[in-house]
């Protein structure tokens, strides 16, 4: 058995944040990390390191792969397609600032009364989807097509301070008339109305990005794909691999698992965490994913239960990754270090 472990934001990136990072325990990630070969390359999104594995290239299309993967979603078909995503922005010392659905609970009457609007209004557009409350979609009419279209995912721009939203193209001209009449819609509708006397966040504009149609992802990477993130259940479908939802640890996984193969599991809790700086919340699920997951995993990969096993990191470090087998893991004089001594390390051959 081989597995990928895809984990955004493992490493705090704050190094001499003491409140977060001080006697923060976890030995088997500790020790994972100290017997692996490191790599480390330019800093990229989740959707890029999920788009990665199976090969998909530069701009993929994460909007159809994540339409392929939702479970009540539309069907992906042939058509170009948007993520369409809900999302509140906010000027603080004259910066916009987005925060995504996340943070907004939408509920899914909310939603749907505003993409039922939105189909209204914008009946050339194509048609507007909500897959849930906090997925939204757009399927582009035939014939729109929006050339090289480089936006950053939700995932890169959450809790963080915006510039532009849409590339500034000729193709993307008439998505940037939709967007600001989209965000005239959004600003007199009766739902934000309600929220706004109610004192709750207002849903303010839509997150348009990763454009295009499903792509052919290379098959044979993995056999199994563990994940509930769309995206990755949608790259997987899209290359034959067996969809599974996530297990509550690595000890359900193994005890699930056929004999062999090529796993691809996406832990993707603390990123939230770090999108927006909440050290408390990352303690407790970095902990939380320690007994659940990196210890029960180091101790199968040192006991030859597993071959290899890939740890995939998109940080503000970088994208870093670690890679080892049993042997490797019995390489005693390989000390770990605390994950504050790794932030240090990692902050101080950033400069």
């Amino acid at each position: 058995m081989q597995i990928t472990l895809v984990v955004p934001e493992i490493v705090w990136p704050e190094p001499d944040d003491r409140e977060t990072l001080a006697g923060l325990a976890v030995p088997g990630l500790a020790t994972l990390l100290a017997r692996s070969r490191m790599h480390r390359g330019p800093p990229q999104s989740l959707e890029a390191t999920v788009g990665d594995a199976f090969a998909l290239g530069e701009n993929a299309a994460y909007a159809a792969c994540r339409v392929h993967g939702e479970e009540r979603g539309p069907a992906v078909g042939s058509a170009a397609w948007l993520c369409a995503d809900p999302v509140h922005l906010r000027l603080h010392q004259e910066r916009l600032i987005l925060a995504d659905a996340a943070t907004l609970e939408i509920d899914v009457n909310e939603a749907q009364a505003i993409v039922e609007a939105l189909n209204r209004h914008f009946p050339d557009a194509g048609r507007f989807h909500l897959a849930s409350s906090d997925r939204w979609y757009l399927e582009l009419a035939t014939g729109r097509e929006l050339g090289r279209f480089e936006v950053l995912p939700l995932s890169a721009v959450a809790g963080r301070s915006v510039v532009r939203q849409l590339p500034e193209t000729a193709e993307a001209r008439w998505l940037r008339r939709l967007l600001n009449e989209a965000q005239m819609v959004l600003h007199e509708h009766p739902v934000n109305q309600q929220r706004d006397d109610a004192g709750r966040a207002t849903i303010n504009s839509l997150w348009l990005w990763g454009a295009g149609r499903l792509p052919t992802a290379s098959e044979g990477l993995f056999t199994d794909v563990w994940s509930d993130l769309a995206l990755a259940r949608g790259c997987g479908r899209a290359a034959g691999s067996r969809l599974r939802s996530l297990p509550d640890g690595a000890p359900a996984l193994l005890a699930q698992a056929t004999r062999g193969g090529q796993h691809l599991v996406v832990l993707d809790g603390l990123q939230s965490c770090v999108q927006y700086e909440d050290g408390a919340a990352y303690r407790a699920a970095l902990l939380a994913l320690e007994g659940r997951w990196f210890a029960p995993l180091q101790q199968a990969l040192a006991s030859g239960r597993i071959r290899r096993l890939r740890l995939q990191a998109p940080t503000a470090y970088g994208m870093l990754s670690w890679e080892s087998d049993a042997r490797a893991q019995w390489r005693l004089w390989h000390r770990p270090q605390t994950l504050a001594a790794i932030a240090r390390d990692l902050a101080a051959t950033n400069r």
